[in-house]
């Protein structure tokens, strides 16, 4: 069996989309897979139109998986924060990635310079999904996305 080309992979995001034939139901979720040899804590943050997810604050372990279902037309990004841990005054922070709230929950903040992301647009123009990798924060870890 080939070697794969990256050797490891951050987070495998797996947008899956299931249509069932009721009246218009679409169920949407998005699949986190931890594919690093070391413990990463996914941030998400939704765009400024949409609601937040109600469950942001996990931490997969290797080779853990998380499935998070986000609600119809959905916009937002996921990365990954790498090295973190709370002080002895119990504020929570990471070397790359960082959101800056202080708890593992981002609370509505972004990543901090370097942070390889996700960014997704469920339902966007033309009732298409969206999604993309940008290193527009700069890079920290591998990501794939795969419909």
């Amino acid at each position: 069996m080939a070697a794969p080309l990256i050797p490891q992979l951050l987070l495998l995001f797996i947008l899956g989309t299931a249509n069932f034939f009721l009246i218009g139901v679409v169920s949407t979720t998005i699949t986190i897979t931890n594919q690093c040899d070391y413990t990463v804590w996914p941030g998400i943050l939704s765009n400024a139109d949409v609601a937040p997810l109600p469950t942001t604050r996990f931490a997969l372990q290797k080779g853990e998986t998380r499935t998070i279902s986000p609600p119809a037309s959905w916009g937002g990004r996921l990365w990954g924060r790498t090295h973190c841990s709370k002080d002895s005054t119990g504020k929570f922070s990471c070397i790359t990635g960082d959101c800056g709230s202080g708890q593992l929950e981002c609370s509505g903040a972004g990543a901090s310079p370097p942070a390889t992301l996700a960014e997704f647009k469920l339902d966007g123009y033309g009732g298409q999904d969206f999604f993309d990798v940008s290193l527009v924060d700069g890079y920290n870890l591998p990501v794939l996305v795969s419909p």
